[in-house]
């Protein structure tokens, strides 16, 4: 039963996604022009399918936080395994909805942290994976790596746990944030108007994605643009849209050869061959 939940639900995925975006991409309000079946697209449906091992796998995220909080007397395991944890101390104290808010203002700027990490030295290599799609569509949000999707769970799980946050509070939020990051990365021509410096934008993320060099390292936030405009990494000219996307290294074109070669970079006694380059001046 388990299996065919792990076949069935992706394929469900792909084709209620694939209708609505088919529509939105193509209809709507189209960004630049691009075929459904593009170069790339059935790599991304093998992502997509991976994609729910991968979260079981990242259940892992939780061992750290999880022994500390034990270790530290403010839970117990038979707790955890209940899956009764409801946090601790004066942050829980809160109202719930206060708590909600603070979770994912908290969780996205941990989420800007460890992105703008991953665009740098021998973490690059693993996320430029996820920026090898030489067109970004809604199904291109599925193609990472399973190191970069660890820790990106790592740094936005600590610290919600570690500051005593009631997790449970924000589980009816995770389908909507799972989806708003396929819709960011959407081949819209939206740029949510009046609001492009609160929310992130189709736009906004697709600029981070472009290949022109005046975009390079730009718009790391996955919700709030806030943390872009603080950390000056804010980038979204009026007068222009992304139209050129990918890396400038090459990588394999299937799975296999893309989840290995990040390692193969990491091992290497040399510098990174897989480093996302400067703008020149």
């Amino acid at each position: 039963m388990a299996l065919k939940a792990f076949i069935l639900n992706p394929l469900i995925g792909l084709l209620v996604l694939g209708t609505i975006f088919f529509v939105l991409e193509n209809v709507v309000g189209r960004a630049v022009p691009q075929r459904v079946f593009r170069r790339g697209f059935w790599l991304d449906v093998v992502y997509l399918f991976v994609a729910p091992l991968l979260k079981v796998a990242t259940r892992i995220t939780l061992i750290v936080p999880a022994s500390l909080l034990l270790l530290s007397g403010v839970t117990s395991l038979e707790v955890f395994r209940a899956h009764q944890y409801q946090g601790f101390g004066p942050v829980n104290w809160q109202p719930q909805w206060l708590q909600i808010i603070e979770i994912v203002l908290l969780a996205d700027l941990s989420g800007y942290g460890i992105h703008r990490l991953f665009h740098t030295g021998r973490w690059w290599p693993f996320h430029a994976i996820h920026h090898s799609s030489e067109s970004v569509d809604w199904l291109s949000a599925v193609r990472v790596h399973p190191v970069n999707e660890l820790f990106d769970k790592i740094a936005q799980v600590t610290p919600v746990l570690l500051l005593g946050y009631n997790p449970t509070v924000t589980m009816a939020f995770v389908p909507f944030l799972t989806l708003y990051a396929i819709y960011i990365h959407a081949n819209l021509n939206w740029d949510n108007g009046p609001l492009r410096a609160v929310l992130a934008s189709p736009v906004f993320h697709r600029w981070h994605h472009s290949k022109a060099p005046a975009a390079r390292n730009k718009n790391f936030a996955g919700l709030f643009p806030i943390w872009d405009i603080l950390f000056k990494t804010y980038y979204m000219p009026k007068d222009l849209k992304p139209e050129i996307f990918g890396i400038d290294e090459t990588l394999p074109a299937h799975y296999p050869g893309q989840f290995w070669a990040p390692f193969a970079a990491l091992f290497a006694r040399r510098p990174a061959p897989l480093t996302q380059r400067e703008p020149n001046p």
